[in-house]
Order: C-alpha cells, then structure tokens, then sequence
C-alpha cells in the first residue's frame, strides 16, 4: 500500500451519455498511467476489447454494463476510477457508483453536445451532490464545437461552465490545445499521444487565448479573494493563484471547469488527468454523512481518519471467480485483514479475510483498507448497499434511491438442469442488482423477472444462457399496469360467519377517496365501537386488498380509505373477522369508486440525423406517443416524447431501419397515466380469454 496521504487520493467516477467515449477514455488514461501497455477499442479489431468491460457482452455490444473499477498512479497521485455504464436501463450502476465517489469528470461529445442522457446523469451528480470537471470529447468528429457544448452546460444543465484550454484547429485538423492557466500550447506526439510537447502559443490563435483567458479569471476570482487581489492590483497572477481559485469552486459545485479533446486520438488525456489531480476533492474535503442509528437516524458526520471506528458502504457486489467479490469504500476507520466488523442491516458479524485492489477483473490482494480508499472484500456475505461498521458503532450509511421496476417478462426453463443453473443466476442477479426483481406467479407457477427496461433483461436473459449456461425461454414482455380509484365511494360492510363453536363477526363503515400516496390508512372512530386491538387487522385487510385491484387483478394506488364506525362483538370478533370485513368493503365500494386503468408512460429521447426528423416523429406517432419538443443541433436533432411503454417494445428494431441505422433513443420512466378506453377494452378482453384457457 503507498504511504496514507488522503491529499493525494482522487475517487472519481466517469460518466456520460451513450456514446460519448467514457470506456474509450478510461482506456487511454489507464494507458498513459502504464496500467496497460497496448490501447484497445472499444469495438477493437484486435477481438480484445477495451479493457474495463470485461464481460463477453459488453465487448460484442461495445457498451459498459457494469461498472468496473480500477485504480492508477498519476503524479504521485493514487486515483481510483469507476467506469460508469452509460444505458438508462444500467441506472442504477451509476447511481451505486456515485454514491462512492467524491469526484467525477462528466464526459460529452463535441457534436452531440448535452444529450437527454447526460441530463440524467446530471441529475443524480446532483443528488449526491459530486462536484464535477467537463471533459468534451470528439473534438477531432465533424461538427465538433466545443464552445457550444459549453453554452449547452450552462443553458441545460444550469452549471457554470468555464473553458480551461482553448483548441488548435478542429476536426480533422485538431493538432492540439492550449492551455489558458500556463498560456502555453501543448500537442501530443508518438505513436500513441504518449509524448507531450510544449510550445509557444501559434500566432493566429494569441489573442483569442488572452480573450479567454480575461474571461477565465473573471469567472474564477469569486472563489479567492487572494486572485481578486492580484487582479486589483495588477500583480502578476500565477498558474496556482488560478488553480485553487477553480478548485474552491468545483468542490463548492459552483464552478465547472472545460478540458477538451479526443480520447480516440490520443489528444488531451494528460492535461485532464493533471486536471483530475489539480481540481477534484480528496475524500478529505468532502463532507460524508451517515444516519446515527442510536439517535433516531440523525445525520452523522463522517471523518476520512483511519485511526476512528470503521464505517464501510458495501456498493458492489460481484461473482468472480474466487467466489462473492464485495466491492467497499472505507468513510471512516481502517478494515484490516482479520479484524471484526458487524453489518449493520442484520446485525451480524463478519470477520475480514482477503482484501483487494482491483483493476478491471484482475486484482491485487493487500492488508488494509484506510478511510478514503475503495477496495474489495473477499467471500463476505452481504447485500448491495450494505454498511459495515466496528463492533459498537450504529451508524449506516444513507440507503441509495432504488427506482421500481417498470417491465417484466416470464422465463421458462427447458429442462431441470437449467432450472438449477437459472435459480442460481437469478440469486447472483437479484443480489447485486437492486433494480433487478424475481418472482414466481402464484396463478400460472411461471417465473417472472422485472427490470428497467427491455434491454436491461435481454442482458440478463443472455448472461443467463451464456454465464451459468441455462436454456431458457423467454414469453412477451409485460408491462407493470395499476388500478386506481377516481372518486370518493362510501361502504357499510357487516362480516357474519355462523359455524358450530364460535362464529366470526365485524362491521366496518366508512369510505375510501382518491390520493397522491400510494395507500393511506386513517381511523376516524370515535367512541370504541371497533375495539382498538382490532383497529391494525382492519388496515391489514384494507392493504392486502390493495395487492389485486378487484377490476383487472392489477395492483391498486392511490387510495385512502377512512373508517367512520363499526361494530364489534364480544365473542365472535377476531382480527381474522375483521380483516375478512375489510377485504369485503374495499370490494363492495371499489366498484363504485370509478376504478380505472393506469399504465407507465416513459420518457423517450430520441436522436436522429435532421434528414429522419419527420419518419421518426411519424414512428413516435404511431405509438401513442405524445412529442413534447425537438431540438436541430447542427446535424443532429433531439426529439423528446412521452409514449406508453407497452407501445415501445420492439422500437429499437424499428427505428434502426427507418433510419439505416443512425439515430438512437434513450427511454427512462415517467410517470403512470390513464389507459385510453378502447384499450382498457382490449385488456379486459385478454383477460377474460386467459381466465377461460
């Protein structure tokens, strides 16, 4: 292990929109730290493919799926990098990334500029409030201007975007770049970008450089008083006045900084990596929190020292080859090889056995784990999310935001072995996984898995075949639809069973009304007339009522029920009566409720070459879809909409050949909406022919 300075540690996490180069990126600065020797591509012809991803898929698909993790040195600097998948279907391998991260360098492209993904992954930097570097990428594409992707951060995003290099020529003419905190010009020689040259600014570009750097120092003299100063004062302003005046601002996540280049070219890697070094938080300067269990889950500050108790977020969970990889950070305290720890969601006490660097898939093993570092632990058993603590301490870490699935499809088996092989995928799955479900249909016995979207379990369904080598089947993709209520309905429901020794009675009255929650329960009886004992059997029944909605058998929201009065009597009632009494309420008045269908409708973002604007609009149409707004930038244009996800299955195929191939769509969900009636209609109908067979 290097010697404990937290200074010099850098966690940060590259993530983008599809597309933009992240993978191609890590690539290359793993290239340029000499953690590899030889550049791959991402869809190399070499058949190795980019080393970060790693699984079979993701070389044949060219995209990240999971995010891998890997360490580097650069300039005395130890930085450890997560290479964050791009999909929206992956969401959730972002958002577990950067809940670890203290820093992450926002990869776009120099064409597309800020793209529908990017908004998203803005979003969740913002959550869990990582403050970033833009890195624009592609400069060397045609239609590359950098200088609008940095308008786009400040119009879209709402950052503060500042340009930190200016380019030599674009295109295919970009030579270079130059550097507007040393006013010097820097290219990239060798065969592989590897040697950097430092030279004068070329004329041509000398005043617009000074133009920009005015600009630079303007934006940036907020942040330090000391620069403001010099500036007063017309001292000379030196390249570390500049510095850590942008660096106060990019950790305040007030400021974000513009590098530019091209990964696949091999031009301006360095210059972000000393960027990585110079400007990102050490964990040190980022406040961590975790939730005090033994005062009510009040905040708790963190400290990056190594020598306090141990608090430990368990973010990963992998199945390598030498059995259950758990990939942790360490906020506090130090995890040493032998020493206790208690997991604090079951309380159970695991002792550490090996520990891990990990480079991509290969890794290697160490003795400790300090405060600020992300290392891995070795056949622990444990969740995704989990938080490992000293014997002693209560505190967890804040539970990451798990989206609900909005898709799902059965999975057969072929024969009994590939049941096995398929209960132990989705074991593995469903643990590392949190957006990831599975579970058996009571009614057809089928096993039905969940997930975001249609290409998030096509990847499942086919590392299942090829990982753990199950055939199975797959049936039609269903779509999560719910039941609700649109108007107040009241109900007096008296249950009455009279069998030999003691029989059942309850009464239950009052009435159920639409809301914005999912299920609210309020008991508004005054005087005993439902003994309070009996009070939680009533709210157990009215919410195992809510599992399947009396109309289609889909699963009921948004609704209140309020009992009024009841009555009890002193033999006979027992919260068996009085759970069957409200099972038998909601029935009797959700028929009256005005029930109706709803289905999730997804945000769908789609980019497409100008000439395909119309036929995608068209295909988008044809859908139900409603287009909420198009965008031309330059050659590209944006189309958002809001279509039902039961009408977009298939759509990548469709798209694909209306526009030979050139555009591509992200889709995430929105919100649930009404069905139309004349598919409420084909539901009923289906379902009506399912209940015959």
């Amino acid at each position: 292990m290097m010697k404990n300075d937290l200074n010099k540690i850098r966690n940060i996490g590259i993530s983008a929109h599809i597309d933009s180069g992240k993978t191609t990126l890590t690539e290359r600065i793993l290239y340029y730290t000499h953690r590899i020797h030889a550049i791959h591509d991402v869809k190399g012809k070499d058949g190795v493919g980019a080393t970060m991803d790693s699984m079979e898929l993701e070389k044949e698909r060219g995209i990240t799926i999971a995010s891998a993790a890997t360490f580097c040195a650069w300039k005395g600097h130890e930085i450890n990098i997560i290479d964050t998948p791009g999909h929206v279907d992956f969401t959730i391998e972002v958002e577990r990334a950067l809940r670890v991260l203290d820093g992450a360098v926002l990869v776009l492209c120099a064409v597309g500029g800020v793209q529908s993904q990017s908004i998203t992954v803005d979003q969740q930097m913002k959550r869990y409030k990582v403050p970033c570097i833009a890195f624009v990428n592609k400069c060397d594409r045609s239609g590359a201007d950098p200088a609008r992707v940095s308008e786009q951060l400040k119009e879209k995003l709402g950052h503060n975007p500042v340009l930190m290099q200016i380019p030599i020529g674009l295109e295919e003419n970009l030579e270079g770049i130059i550097d507007l905190v040393s006013m010097k010009a820097v290219y990239f020689d060798g065969d592989s970008g590897e040697d950097v040259r430092i030279e004068d600014i070329p004329d041509h570009l000398s005043s617009e450089a000074f133009q920009k750097r005015e600009t630079l120092i303007d934006t940036v003299s907020l942040f330090s008083d000391e620069l403001t100063e010099a500036v007063l004062e017309e001292q000379e302003i030196t390249e570390n006045l500049i510095l850590a005046a942008v660096r106060s601002g990019v950790i305040a996540r007030m400021l974000t900084p513009v590098f530019m280049g091209s990964a696949y070219k091999n031009k301006g890697v360095q210059p972000l990596l000393d960027a990585v070094a110079a400007l990102l938080p050490s964990p040190g300067d980022v406040e961590n929190q975790g939730l005090d269990l033994e005062k009510e889950e009040e905040p708790a500050i963190l400290y990056s020292d190594p020598e306090k108790p141990v608090v430990a977020l368990a973010f990963k969970l992998e199945d390598g080859p030498y059995g259950q990889l758990t990939y942790i950070r360490v906020y506090q305290g130090t995890i040493s090889k032998g020493s206790d720890l208690v997991n604090i969601r079951n309380g159970k006490k695991v002792k550490i056995g090996r520990l891990a660097r990990m480079h991509s898939d290969q890794m290697e093993e160490i003795d400790t784990i300090p405060a600020g570092y992300i290392g891995a632990l070795f056949g622990i058993d444990c969740a995704s999310g989990d938080t490992f603590v000293s014997p002693g301490t209560r505190i967890t870490m804040t539970s990451m935001f798990v989206p609900d699935p909005v898709i799902s499809l059965s999975i057969v088996p072929e024969d009994t072995k590939a049941q096995n092989n398929m209960s132990k995928a989705l074991s593995r799955f469903t643990k590392e996984d949190p957006t990831f479900r599975t579970h058996v249909d009571k009614e057809t016995n089928e096993t039905i898995i969940e997930g975001m979207g249609e290409l998030h379990l096509e990847v499942y369904v086919e590392r299942m075949r090829r990982e753990y080598n199950a055939a199975v089947t797959t049936g039609k993709p269903m779509v999560a639809y719910r039941e609700t209520i649109t108007r107040k309905a009241e109900f007096n429901y008296t249950h009455k069973k009279q069998t030999g020794g003691a029989g059942q009675f309850g009464r239950v009255e009052g009435y159920l009304e639409p809301v914005e929650e999912e299920f609210v329960f309020e008991n508004e009886i005054r005087g005993g007339a439902i003994p309070t004992q009996f009070i939680p059997a009533c709210e157990k029944g009215f919410a195992q009522s809510m599992a399947k909605g009396p109309k289609m058998e889909f699963p009921v929201t948004g609704v209140k029920v309020v009992i009024t009065d009841g009555a009890a009597h002193a033999v006979d009632s027992s919260e068996m009566a009085f759970q069957a009494a409200a099972r038998g309420a909601f029935r009797e008045s959700y028929a009256r409720a005005g029930s109706i269908i709803l289905e999730p409708v997804m945000k769908v973002s789609v980019e497409t070459p100008t000439e395909y604007q119309g036929t995608v609009m068209g295909t988008l149409n044809q859908r139900r879809g409603l287009i909420v707004g198009s965008q031309d930038e330059g050659v590209v244009c944006v189309i958002e909409a809001r279509v039902p996800l039961a009408d977009m299955f298939g759509y990548a195929t469709v798209l694909r050949s209306t526009t030979q191939g050139k555009a591509q769509f992200t889709m995430e969900f929105d919100k649930y909406k009404q069905v139309p009636k004349d598919i409420e209609e084909e539901l009923v109908k289906k379902a009506a022919q399912g209940k015959k067979k």
